[in-house]
C-alpha cells in the first residue's frame, strides 16, 4: 500500500543563514537514537525563513491556513536506517503566524512550534525569472520584532557536490524528542533545490530572549554561508516511533 503524506505544500524563498557552532551546545537537544551530523568536521545551526503555499492536511485545504510564513532555528542530525544513514534535522524553535498550525505540530509531532505575529517582504523583479533580489522575514518575539533577510545578485543553481550548500539543503528526515522520552522520525520529500548565494545577509534578533544564552555567541558571528533556496513542492509524512538500539 502506498503511504500517503500527512501534509502537502509548496515551500518557496528559503532564506538560509548558516552558523558554525560548538557541538557541545547542541548535544542536549539531540533526540535519542540520532547523532549530530557534521560537514568537514564542523557543526552548524541555520536560521531559515520561508513561505508555505497551497497547504493541505490529508488532502484537505483549511481556509485561512494555506499560505503563511515560517522562521526556524534548526540543526543537523542523522540516524542509521536499514538502507544507511538518514540525514535529518532537529529544531530549537519554529515560528508560524497561525495558532492552529503550531497546535497541530506540537500535538502530532511534539515539534517546538509557537505562534507569533509575522510579516515578510519579497522584492522583485529578480536576477532571473524566479529569483528575487531580496527577501526578509520578521516575527514578534521576546517583546520585539526580530528579523532575518538577504539580498541576491546571482541566479540560482544546483549546489556543487560536496559543498556546504549541498550539506545544508540535502536533509530529508525530521527527528523529534517526544514527551514520553521516545523519538519520532518523519520523512520530508522534495526534489533537490537550486540555491543563489547571498550578496549580503542580515539577522537582528534578541538571541538570548528568543533562543537562549547558549546560542548568543554563534548567532552573533558572521554566517559561514547564506543563500536563497528556491524551494519546491513538499510532502511531509506522519511521524513514527524510532526504534532505538
Amino acid at each position: 500500500m502506498t503511504l500517503k503524506p500527512f501534509l502537502t505544500t509548496e515551500w518557496s524563498h528559503l532564506a538560509m543563514l548558516n552558523y558554525e557552532i560548538d557541538p557541545a551546545i547542541l548535544r542536549t537537544f539531540v533526540p535519542g537514537g540520532t547523532e549530530l551530523d557534521e560537514f568537514q568536521g564542523r557543526h552548524f545551526v541555520s536560521m531559515v525563513g520561508f513561505l508555505y503555499h497551497n497547504t493541505r492536511v490529508l488532502g484537505i485545504a483549511v481556509p485561512g491556513h494555506r499560505h503563511f510564513a515560517e522562521v526556524n532555528l534548526r540543526f543537523y542530525i542523522r540516524h542509521r536506517g536499514p538502507e544507511g544513514w538518514r540525514r535529518g534535522v532537529g529544531f530549537i524553535k519554529e515560528v508560524v503566524p497561525r495558532w492552529a498550525v503550531a497546535f497541530i505540530a506540537r500535538q502530532l509531532y511534539d515539534e517546538k512550534f509557537v505562534a507569533r505575529r509575522m510579516r515578510h517582504t519579497i522584492e522583485s523583479p529578480g536576477v532571473d525569472s524566479q529569483t528575487p533580489t531580496r527577501v526578509e522575514y520578521a516575527w514578534h518575539d521576546a517583546h520585539h520584532w526580530q528579523r532575518l533577510g538577504l539580498t541576491v545578485a546571482e541566479p540560482a543553481e544546483f549546489p556543487n557536490l560536496g559543498s556546504e550548500a549541498e550539506f545544508i539543503t540535502e536533509h530529508y528526515w525530521g527527528y523529534t524528542a517526544r514527551r514520553d522520552g521516545s523519538t519520532s522520525e518523519y520523512r520530508v520529500d522534495h526534489p533537490q533545490w537550486r540555491v543563489a548565494p547571498a550578496q549580503s545577509a542580515e539577522f537582528f534578533c534578541d538571541v538570548a530572549g528568543v533562543y537562549g544564552e547558549a546560542f548568543v555567541e554563534s548567532l552573533a558571528a558572521e554566517p559561514s554561508s547564506a543563500f536563497l533556496a528556491e524551494g519546491s513542492a513538499v510532502a511531509v509524512y506522519r511521524g513514527a516511533r524510532l526504534a532505538q538500539s
